[in-house]
């Protein structure tokens, strides 16, 4: 068993891991954009309550890129 290859491979696969992460949080922050910006359309006079719905959301799916960059590396 090779160490400086098991060490390449598990540096590797936690770049990908947070890669993986941060797409899926930038997916998601982009729908609770195009969400938050629907229902302030439809109902202007809710946009406060929307929009701190949509910073909370916000701070949580990016939240959890650093849980990956804390595991990941």
């Amino acid at each position: 068993m090779n160490i400086p290859i098991i060490l390449a491979e598990a540096g590797i696969s936690g770049s990908i891991q947070v890669g993986l992460a941060a797409l899926g949080a930038a997916l998601g922050v982009g729908l609770i954009g195009m969400g938050a910006s629907t229902a302030v359309g439809r109902n202007p006079g809710a946009a406060t309550p929307i929009l701190v719905q949509a910073i909370l959301s916000t701070a949580f799916a990016e939240g959890i890129v650093f849980f990956a960059l804390f595991l990941g590396k």
